[in-house]
């Protein structure tokens, strides 16, 4: 009896020792996913896109401006007023269109990375169960200190399982 409860008590601080945890590099992984490429091209276009439409209301705006400013001294008053009232609403329209298209960038951009960063999670976890890790952290994340001893580098085997090389 004292010899299985003394083997129990050597044993199980070697099983805790035996623990697998490994790391990799999210940043490395994602940027060499295809789906990360495909994401960025389309944000790019998208934002330019947006910068084209926005450069066409301001030069729509400015020249209205100017030829308010170069007519005002002539203008009737009601004139006046229909045209100063037509410049604020552009102003108005532009600086909302400049909003809501900021605000749809945005939403585009965390759409595209929340499906890599869910393909990614489901890769990571298949590697950890496959490895039989009981942690695998990112080292991206900020952790300050991470032994490469006592951690394993499964960056190398996620790009793999991802078809990335």
């Amino acid at each position: 009896m004292k010899k299985t409860i003394l083997t129990l008590l050597v044993a199980l601080p070697m099983s805790v020792f035996a623990q697998k945890f490994a790391h990799f590099n999210s940043a490395e992984v994602i940027q060499a996913m295809p789906e990360y490429t495909a994401a960025q091209t389309e944000l790019q276009a998208q934002q330019k896109q947006v910068e084209d439409e926005a450069k066409r209301m301001e030069d729509e705006l400015r020249t209205k401006f100017e030829d308010y400013q170069k007519n005002e001294a002539t203008m009737v008053d009601a004139v006046k007023t229909r045209r100063q009232q037509e410049l604020e609403d552009l102003q108005n329209r532009y600086q909302q269109y400049i909003q809501t298209s900021q605000q749809d960038l945005q939403k585009l951009s965390s759409t595209k990375m929340q499906a890599i960063s869910e393909k990614l999670g489901k890769v990571v976890k298949e590697v950890g169960v496959a490895g039989g890790y009981v942690y695998i952290m990112d080292i991206t994340s900020g952790i300050p200190y991470i032994s490469e001893t006592l951690s394993t580098d499964v960056t190398p085997q996620i790009k793999s399982k991802l078809g990335l090389k």
